[in-house]
């Protein structure tokens, strides 16, 4: 036990102390980053899929 509460102390330490946090203007422009690299990557995974049914049923109808 003696082991697990060394741990947490040692881990709140690290988080308040050494931890550098990002600004709030960075959070935000990663955060919108990432909102957009998914919503161009959801796109492109539908349009890659659409093309694929098409293909398929074009193939099967022959």
């Amino acid at each position: 036990m003696k082991k697990f509460v060394n741990y947490l102390k040692e881990s709140f330490v690290e988080l308040t102390k050494k931890t550098t946090w990002p600004t709030w203007e960075k959070l935000q422009s990663s955060a919108l980053l990432v909102m957009v690299t998914t919503v161009l990557l959801a796109a492109l995974l539908w349009v890659i899929d659409f093309a694929f049914q098409h293909l398929m049923t074009a193939i099967y109808s022959l």
